[in-house]
């Protein structure tokens, strides 16, 4: 009768080793190329498994023309700064409140006091900072300092509120509008706010965990320390009770007392480095707002990343001052465009050379003396909106405000022809 050799132990072991080996090899491949599958699934934008598509997202319900008097129900001091208050708004008529797009804004017209005596009105946005679907609207402001060393007062508008506004006034508002906001789809998101830009992040965050608790969502936010921290309970008590969304507290300067850890999870500031080191490979969507040092360095940073442009979204109010690689057109060429342009305001009866250099035409007019109404000066507020009798205007970025077909914002666009305007 036959017999099969021998098998020595050592040998017993390598074969063991080795069956080991592919299975451990068969389980990597089929992880990776499920994975893989899953991300080109959720970058294509199909479903697949308990991946989503974007769902068609429905336009919020109509708001109301020009101002409408809000009533301010409640005033709270956020910080332990005491430089960020909550408002909270309420319809001075009782009528339902509009819905909005999480991320969007208010526009206030505000009667303020000057140094004569006389009342000066001036336009301000400020961001919603809860999600729609509430009795009331809330808006989160910083009082701006007057900066160091310098002429310039401190803001007006933000001061007006901290020390004038009290429970009870009446504030002209128009109706949340602007296009920076997230959208409905299920895709993983990034919500990263630096400072007081963390208020439309809040608005975004409140709406997707009510509204899609199963979406991932990290939120990175960037203080100097503790003391700038607004609603740190309210975002603890939201990671203890929905396990996909991730809170990054990030302190450029934590105090002595403060604690890795413990107070804040990464000491420095938002930067592209903690993003990659934080971030699994999932194709998600970035909504940026802060301060334009921080948005420039994430935008273009992100870029560098492999992150497409339509995934990268950041707060309209200046962005402007943003150039993104993918935007840059030939050095030169529109200035050569524009260079022979003329400006005709016709109520003032000015005739101008346009002056490329100058930017907008909002500060192409004041410089030749044609008065404009203007507020936010960034394509928000609408108050430098002007007709247009004749030309054609070209934008350098989309602005939130809306212009009536036939005018244009000032503050956002350039003469793309000889222009003539009512103004």
């Amino acid at each position: 009768m036959l017999s099969l050799p021998e098998m020595t132990s050592s040998s017993l072991l390598l074969w063991i080793a080795l069956g080991i080996m592919v299975q451990i090899a068969l389980w990597l491949g089929i992880s990776f190329w499920q994975h893989w599958a899953e991300y080109q699934a959720l970058r294509n934008g199909i479903r697949t498994g308990t991946q989503f598509a974007e769902t068609p997202e429905p336009a919020p319900a109509s708001g109301w023309g020009a101002y409408r008097n809000f009533r301010v129900a409640r005033k709270e001091v956020e910080d332990g700064a005491q430089s960020i208050c909550s408002f909270y708004l309420v319809p001075e008529d009782g009528l339902p409140l509009p819905t909005f797009r999480p991320g969007q804004f208010l526009t206030f017209r505000l009667d303020i006091p000057k140094p004569d005596g006389q009342i000066e009105q001036i336009v301000r946005c400020y961001s919603l900072s809860d999600a729609p679907g509430k009795e009331f609207y809330r808006v989160s402001i910083k009082r701006v300092p007057a900066p160091i060393a310098s002429q310039y007062p401190p803001g007006r508008s933000s001061n007006h509120f901290h020390d004038h506004v009290k429970p009870g006034d009446i504030l002209q508002v128009r109706a949340p509008g602007g296009h920076f906001h997230i959208d409905r789809s299920q895709s993983p998101v990034v919500l990263i706010g630096g400072g007081i830009g963390i208020t439309p992040m809040l608005s975004m965050l409140n709406w997707c965990l009510t509204e899609q608790p199963g979406r991932e969502v990290w939120l990175f936010y960037g203080v100097r320390n503790g003391v700038e921290l607004i609603k740190r309970r309210e975002l603890e008590a939201q990671t203890a009770t929905h396990p996909n969304f991730h809170l990054r507290l990030c302190f450029s300067a934590p105090s002595p007392d403060e604690a890795l850890g413990r107070d804040y999870h990464h000491q420095g500031r938002v930067d592209i480095p903690l993003l990659r080191s934080e971030l699994p490979l999932k194709p998600f969507d970035f909504y940026i707002c802060g301060p334009t040092a921080m948005m420039e360095s994430l935008v273009l940073g992100l870029e560098d990343w492999g992150v497409a442009e339509n995934h990268v979204h950041y707060e309209a109010f200046g962005p402007a001052s943003i150039k993104r690689k993918s935007s840059t057109t030939t050095p030169g060429a529109a200035a050569e465009t524009q260079s022979n342009l003329v400006v005709t305001f016709a109520k003032s009866g000015k005739q101008l050379p346009w002056q490329p250099e100058t930017g907008n035409l909002l500060d192409f007019a004041e410089a030749h003396g044609v008065k404009i109404d203007s507020g936010c000066r960034s394509g928000s507020c609408g108050s430098c909106q002007t007709v247009i009798r004749s030309g054609e205007v070209a934008y350098k970025h989309l602005p939130d405000f809306d212009p009536e077909p036939g005018s244009c914002l000032l503050c956002s666009c350039s003469p793309k022809s000889n222009v003539t305007l009512e103004a």
